[in-house]
């Protein structure tokens, strides 16, 4: 698969809009709630009372979100996947079973997201030939800018991952891990999968047993002991170096926090250069705690406490982009709501709107930054997810979900436990986010306009363009000699 040509989208764009300038934003934050779809956010909307602060956004189209190739990809055997065949508007409306075959999962769709390329189920970074793909945090880097991502569940798990590393398959979580945390250059990195603690964030007295999300234990080890000065760990008896992540040629070693105070602390203030948080629970920060109801798993929400030990994700959002935002060249940012999708998995409604309304927080607090600290001139915001998950709909499939009121659980139920293969909302605003209209050529019936997942990720390009960098550097890291 070849890339577009920059100069031939340029001139297909500014002939649809050719009176405006080009906008050039210095900050790109994409939002992404991991399984999100439209029914998703209108049963928060009726729980809730109120709308979502990203649905009153200007921009707001559909997204299509098929891979290049579906079905379970196996390392032993390349042509393991089947293509994929797209999305079918007349079929989406009325075929069940059309929905629930030949959907993407996270890292297909995150690598979409971040590169512009679609590629097969289960790779990270990687296209369908397995070329490594020039990701976004990469892109941003070329440009001189801060790059981060956050997620509220593991961060080597497939969106972050998608946005930072490369593999054949999602699975490999230390060797992504180290991908990470060695190889890319990010300046914040933040995600649970602490294997000193469990889901209710209580010490594991045990060995950890969960330490590949961190790389191992050994090197998770070495990262607490020399946070904040380490930038050489050892590996297998050889000697590993962290990136240079400002450009001085210097390795730039990672300060490490763990503490909820600490998170809170990293919002305001002066801050390391370079952090990876990892909050004092293991799998995501609130999905797992215990008992999920006491009257069973699709009660109300919030039935359960939270847990108190760890930052919500507004929290980890504002302390990210307070380190980000040091820089004068500006930054890239992608900030995951990562168990919303967990909780479709599970059909848990109620977790499922707490999850939503955490997502919606983390929004509110980008918008009240950019309000305070920056201007919608110079900075781009995003909202989507990668795929919808467990086709929520009414009391039948397709039915539309029905207002109980505020407080009340809407009528809805879950026809999988699966992904589908249905359209996604996108909402955009500020510099650039009305160009996004330009991508969105082709049409459903219900939804409207929409665009494929790889057109936020070109929007990027587009908007970021340098004449100075060829169009294949855009897309494809040379192959090994």
């Amino acid at each position: 698969m070849k890339p577009f040509s920059l100069v031939t989208l340029l001139l297909l764009l500014s002939a649809g809009i050719a009176a405006q300038p080009l906008p050039h934003p210095k900050n790109i934050i994409i939002m992404i709630g991991d399984g999100m779809g439209y029914n998703h956010v209108m049963a928060a909307d009726y729980y809730l009372g109120q709308k979502q602060i990203f649905e009153e956004f200007p921009v707001r189209l559909g997204m299509a979100t098929y891979p290049a190739k579906a079905g379970e990809f196996d390392p032993s055997d390349p042509l393991s996947n089947y293509i994929a065949t797209g999305y079918n508007p007349s079929l989406a409306w009325k075929d069940t079973a059309y929905l629930k075959k030949d959907f993407t999962e996270s890292a297909a769709a995150a690598t979409a997201l971040a590169t512009g390329i679609k590629t097969y189920n289960n790779a990270i970074g990687m296209s369908v030939d397995h070329d490594t793909l020039i990701n976004l945090t990469e892109w941003a880097k070329l440009m001189g800018k801060s790059t981060g991502v956050v997620t509220t569940v593991p961060f080597s798990h497939a969106t972050p991952a998608g946005f930072v590393a490369h593999n054949i398959v999602r699975t490999a979580y230390s060797a992504i891990a180290y991908d990470m945390l060695l190889r890319s250059r990010c300046d914040v990195i933040m995600g649970c999968g602490n294997p000193a603690f469990d889901d209710e964030g209580i010490p594991v007295k045990e060995k950890w047993e969960g330490s590949a999300y961190v790389g191992d234990s050994v090197f998770w080890s070495q990262l607490l002991a020399g946070s904040g000065k380490k930038t050489g760990f050892i590996l297998a008896g050889k000697t590993k170096t962290v990136a240079d992540c400002d450009g001085d040629s210097k390795p730039d070693s990672w300060t490490v926090i763990q503490d909820e105070t600490d998170f809170k602390k990293l919002t305001q203030g002066d801050t390391p250069k370079r952090v990876l948080g990892c909050p004092k629970v293991h799998s995501s920060l609130q999905i797992g705690r215990k008992p999920r109801s006491a009257e069973g798993e699709n009660a109300l929400p919030y039935t359960t406490p939270f847990l108190k030990t760890v930052p919500d994700l507004s929290e980890m959002t504002a302390g990210a982009i307070n380190v980000l935002d040091n820089n004068s060249k500006g930054f890239f940012l992608m900030v995951e709501g990562g168990a919303i999708d967990w909780a479709c998995h599970s059909n848990l409604k109620g977790r499922m709107i707490e999850e939503i309304r955490d997502f919606d927080q983390a929004v509110l607090a980008v918008n009240n930054w950019v309000e305070k600290n920056s201007n919608w001139n110079e900075t781009l915001l995003i909202i989507t997810g990668d795929h919808e998950t467990g086709f929520l709909s009414g009391k039948v499939p397709f039915e539309p979900l029905g207002d109980n009121g505020q407080g009340k659980l809407p009528d809805m139920n879950f026809y999988s436990s699966n992904h589908t293969n249905s359209l996604i909302a996108v909402y955009a605003k500020g510099a650039g986010s009305e160009w996004l209209r330009q991508f969105a050529d082709e049409y459903d019936s219900v939804r409207g306009p929409f665009i494929q997942n790889t057109e936020i990720a070109q929007l990027v390009h587009f908007l970021w363009s340098d004449a100075s960098l060829p169009a294949s550097r855009l897309f494809f890291r040379p192959k090994a000699k």
